[in-house]
């Protein structure tokens, strides 16, 4: 009676056929199923149309949406990650003592039982798709791991180091001494806090006596712990059967990879081993793949800038370049750009070392020097697959830089990265490796140098106003000040005690026009173009993190920490001048 109420419900709700119906009615009797599980299974209904029916039937609400933001994190945290996961429920608010749960199956009476209990409330089901519930799970215990919320059992779970560190100085029973478990459980728990402190490498290095454990956050290392030194082959072989790497091999270097999930977000890990005189140092970058910005409007570039660099990528052909040392955020910019210009009528490949995220609609392909397959020859593959849009991961030799020259010239628009201190010495670093400068200055369209600077902590920061004599150091005035508001790094519980969260860009922007093109093929002197690129607009990197100091952004003492090479490399010039 129950089904020919639902099937009715059913027909009068949806574009089901009353063939259909009887066609799901005979599956259901066939193979012991529920009826809506038959519909399913034939295509002939979406889970959604199912569970609307049973809404009306039951005479439970249905949520077609779930607000998150309107969820309570201390409510939601009674209930474990896997637990909601495996059960498909998400608690929804309470009432007095009413609960309303979301759940994919209103008809798990033993599900409701096990909350009624656990909230010691009554449980109102309110029937929703296992999608909606399964994204607003995740984005809940997300949440609570970056708020430190304890409620969630997560894939990783975050352990006392200490605690485990004490337990690992014990002397072990010789019949218990292959027990792995603290060994295992230090492993899971400094890669659970370093994704919860959004760490972007540990590092597990050796010495005489002690191994030491560090986390790069916001581009700064910090001690962790110092687990003791006869741990040190077990917390390596952890790692290296994690990484899928030889366990046995301690005398050459190793690379691989760890794929984890914790509170529901994908975390990509990159290992690297090398042999160090007391032992092999470990570093991890974990690469967070729901944190990869893809918008270049939300990577933090000034918008007279950003409005210069998207008229330069929808140009069809010519060489844009984006500078800067390892871990300033070069190819995040590229993949940025590279999703803005990715439409249905543009072919885009990238060769990268190795690919960090893989994007949707553009071909990508892994370097791998030992079977011969370098950027130079991945390149020269690559232009044989008809491209519009070529991305070299980066040019290192002359043949590389040869071959990307020779893309642009060919009509093809090619995105790369190089690791030089300023715009202007890319274009005599590429001259340096053997290209014409007349090659040079006719391919290259613009090259952005960038540093990633730490964003002040909002909630500890003090305001001050700086001294006239402070304002010189950094060429300004206070008229230039008026209207605006300078801070200092204090620190706080929300952000380790450093001051500072999250990191924004700085940038600068050398659009290789006619006067620069002229001055290049004249000399190729770095000093020469940067000084010719001052005067005619470019805001070096230093004056772009000025100006965010200002907007309240970061500090000045972390802009002139940030840019202490560019303020070097301009001491030179002017000594050697």
């Amino acid at each position: 009676m129950e089904d020919r109420s639902l099937g009715a419900i059913l027909l009068e709700n949806t574009s089901l056929t009353q063939e259909q119906l009887d066609e799901a009615l005979n599956v259901q009797r066939e193979r012991s199923m529920k009826l809506g599980e038959a519909l399913i299974q034939l295509k002939h209904l979406r889970s959604e149309d199912i569970l609307k029916a049973l809404s009306i039937q039951l005479g439970m609400p249905y949520a077609n949406k779930i607000d998150t933001d309107e969820i309570p994190l201390d409510l939601a945290s009674q209930i474990s990650l896997n637990y909601s996961k495996n059960h498909e429920v998400v608690p929804l608010k309470r009432e007095g003592n009413v609960v309303k749960i979301a759940m994919a199956d209103p008809f798990d009476h033993y599900t409701i039982d096990d909350l009624r209990v656990l909230f010691s409330a009554t449980i109102e089901p309110i029937i929703a798709s296992s999608y909606e519930i399964i994204s607003a799970v995740n984005v809940i215990y997300n949440k609570l791991t970056e708020t430190g919320g304890e409620g969630g059992i997560n894939e990783l779970q975050e352990e006392n180091l200490d605690s485990i560190g004490q337990e690992l100085e014990e002397v072990q029973d010789l019949l218990e001494s292959a027990d792995e478990a603290p060994i295992i459980r230090l492993v899971n728990s400094l890669l659970f806090r370093a994704v919860k402190q959004k760490a972007s490498d540990i590092h597990i290095e050796p010495f005489e006596k002690e191994l030491m454990v560090r986390f790069r956050v916001d581009g700064v290392l910090y001690d962790i712990m110092r687990p003791p030194k006869k741990a040190m082959a077990s917390i390596i072989s952890r790692i290296k059967i994690m990484a899928n790497l030889n366990i046995a091999e301690k005398r050459l270097p190793q690379d691989g990879r760890i794929r984890i999930k914790v509170a529901g977000k994908d975390v990509d890990i990159r290992v690297s081993t090398v042999p160090t005189t007391y032992g092999e140092s470990i570093v991890m970058r974990l690469l967070d793949k729901s944190k990869v910005i893809l918008d270049i409007d939300k990577v933090g570039i000034n918008p007279t800038i950003l409005a210069k660099i998207k008229e330069m990528i929808t140009r069809p052909h010519g060489i844009f370049l984006v500078t800067g040392p390892t871990g300033s955020g070069k190819t995040t910019t590229l993949y940025a750009a590279l999703s803005r210009i990715n439409t249905i009528d543009k072919k885009i490949l990238t060769t990268e070392d190795p690919v960090e995220y893989q994007l949707d609609g553009i071909n990508q392909i892994p370097v791998n020097a030992s079977i011969g397959l370098t950027f130079a020859a991945g390149l020269r593959s690559i232009l044989r697959q008809d491209p519009d849009v070529v991305m070299i991961g980066e040019i290192r030799d002359a043949e590389t830089a040869e071959n990307a020259v020779q893309a642009s010239l060919t009509g093809h628009l090619v995105f790369s990265t190089l690791h030089t201190n300023d715009a202007p010495s890319s274009v005599t670093r590429i001259c340096d490796m053997g290209i014409e400068p007349f090659l040079v200055s006719s391919s290259v369209i613009g090259v952005m140098a960038q540093r990633l600077v730490r964003r002040v902590c909002k909630d500890c920061a003090k305001k001050y106003t700086p001294t006239d004599e402070a304002l010189a150091e950094i060429n300004r005035t206070r008229a230039e000040l008026k209207g605006r508001q300078l801070y200092k790094a204090v620190g706080c519980s929300n952000c380790i005690s450093t001051g500072y969260i999250g990191r924004t860009g700085i940038h600068e922007l050398m659009i290789m026009d006619d006067a620069l093109r002229a001055q290049l093929l004249k000399s190729t002197e770095a000093t020469q173009l940067k000084k010719l690129a001052v005067d005619r607009g470019m805001k070096t990197l230093r004056d772009d993190g000025i100006e965010k100091a200002f907007q309240g952004l970061t500090t000045i003492e972390e802009v002139l920490r940030v840019t202490a090479e560019e303020e070097a490399s301009e001491d030179d010039s002017i000594s050697a001048a």
